[in-house]
């Protein structure tokens, strides 16, 4: 099941983040954070600024300015951008797309896309990264992906649809304008019921975009994968496990 990541022509893609225009407070309760360890190595040294696209309800955001940074998040969704207000009050929010902010050239240490950069035309939003970063600044992507590798959540992302599992030699589409990869791994575990579970797939584009007759059907697999198969009761603390997957680059020339 493990592919190259999710791809999307132009009209399906829009289709699909289109079902992110809303639902900003549930998005904010069932999707998890990022591990500590992935978002310090995603910081260059000596960062002031960074800009946060696509940044939802500010999952990546709040835990940039918990290390001091001035952070611009940038989201098309002015219900996510709402909720990220309330929680995170000190970080600037702009309604905006990725791929052209309106923010001023060179006002950035640290652009980065959490969970968000496959929803972008790619060569666009690379060219307004590096229009945005300092001189020696860097840009950094990010991703949670289940822990497939762990058998029954192997089996839990395919009912939950969620197989969008990178291969290991995946490298996410840029433009040239962005050079010296690098890539890392963060394997984590994040506490969760069965019902969080079931509000999680709640929260992904299949579902959101799924007919009623869809969704009922993915439900009632979840309950009995959950509860039958595995024996889980209602309410009962889990840990689902969790790679976060991120890549960081700076621009050519610099």
């Amino acid at each position: 099941m493990a592919r190259g990541g999710p791809k999307f022509g132009d009209e399906r893609r829009r289709e699909l983040a289109e079902a992110f225009m809303a639902g900003g407070e549930h998005y904010e309760k069932v999707r998890p954070g990022y591990p500590d360890a992935a978002v310090d190595w995603l910081v260059p040294p000596g960062a002031a600024t960074a800009v946060d696209l696509g940044a939802g309800t500010g999952k990546l955001s709040a835990l940039l300015a918990a290390r001091g940074l001035r952070v611009t998040a940038i989201d098309p969704s002015p219900d996510m951008l709402a909720e990220l207000r309330r929680l995170h009050p000190g970080v600037e929010t702009v309604v905006a797309p990725a791929e052209a902010t309106g923010l001023p050239a060179g006002s950035a240490d640290l652009v980065v896309a959490a969970q968000a950069w496959h929803w972008f035309d790619a060569a666009a939003a690379t060219r307004e990264a590096v229009r945005l970063l300092t001189p020696g600044g860097r840009a950094g992507l990010v991703w949670n992906q289940l822990d497939t590798a762990v058998p029954w959540v192997h089996r839990l992302s395919r009912i939950m649809h969620a197989g969008d599992v990178h291969k290991p030699d995946y490298h996410p589409p840029s433009g040239p304008e962005l050079t010296d990869w690098e890539s890392a791994a963060f394997p984590w575990e994040d506490p969760i019921t069965p019902e969080g579970i079931v509000e999680l797939t709640k929260s992904r584009s299949y579902y959101l975009r799924a007919s009623q007759k869809h969704r009922e059907r993915v439900e009632a697999n979840l309950a009995w994968y959950l509860f039958e198969h595995l024996g889980h009761r209602p309410g009962e603390p889990m840990l689902l496990p969790y790679i976060t997957q991120a890549w960081r680059a700076v621009s050519a020339g610099r």
